[in-house]
């Protein structure tokens, strides 16, 4: 890892969580497949710019220089910005025109880049301009609960909303939780049983396409 992270809870209702790094070299990171996607506001040599980072569904190396800041806002499974709902940004990252210095564009307004601290009154402050919005159809999916609309309906939004399909959220999920339990040290054997997986070459092409790395580099990374 070349950059110290943070994050935290966020109170908002459309939030997951709120996290930044700082690198501290330059380097490249391999950052893993994401089903939620983010506003991004990276500082990189003295220029501030706020993107959109959607939903990955393959993990990829991320570079970065020395001093460069990225501060994140995760948002909840369903929260989506209507003029870019997740299959539009899917493995994408969309720059947002620039307003002033410390300000950018969004719909026909101009809205303050957001810090660490304020991230959740921004994200309130969005909803209630109807620039962020919650459809719970995709809470209802995840949770296996039924809905009374067509199945087809249901995975026409579902996918509209959040750029992928259940199955693929639930194979990256499946991927990240693997991924943590062979860094704890967890035999990998035993992680092809807990996750589910058919046979260790079947965990180790998943893990390979979701994390970018193999099950003996991450089982490794417990005695380093």
């Amino acid at each position: 890892m070349t950059d110290q992270y943070r994050e935290r809870a966020s109170d908002s209702p459309f939030v997951q969580t709120i996290w930044s790094t700082e690198a501290v070299c330059d380097g490249c990171d391999m950052v893993a497949a994401d089903s939620s996607w983010d506003i991004l506001v990276w500082k990189e040599a003295g220029k501030t710019r706020l993107m959109l980072s959607g939903s990955m569904t393959r993990a990829k190396p991320i570079h970065h220089m020395e001093g460069n800041e990225c501060l994140g806002i995760r948002f909840k499974p369903g929260t989506y910005i209507p003029y870019f709902p997740g299959e539009t940004i899917l493995d994408l990252t969309t720059i947002l025109p620039e307003g002033t210095r410390k300000s950018f564009w969004l719909g026909s307004s101009t809205w303050e880049i957001p810090d660490f601290e304020n991230a959740d009154t921004f994200a309130n402050r969005l909803a209630k301009a109807d620039l962020l919005v919650r459809d719970p159809i995709v809470d209802s999916v995840l949770h296996g609960e039924i809905r009374p609309v067509s199945l087809r309906s249901v995975q026409r939004r579902f996918l509209r909303i959040t750029g992928l399909t259940h199955n693929t959220i639930w194979q990256i999920e499946r991927a990240r939780q693997a991924a943590a339990l062979l860094e704890q040290g967890t035999p990998i054997l035993e992680v092809v049983r807990q996750a589910g997986y058919a046979d260790q070459q079947h965990m180790t092409r998943s893990l390979k396409r979701f994390i970018g790395q193999t099950p003996a580099q991450l089982f490794r990374m417990k005695s380093e």
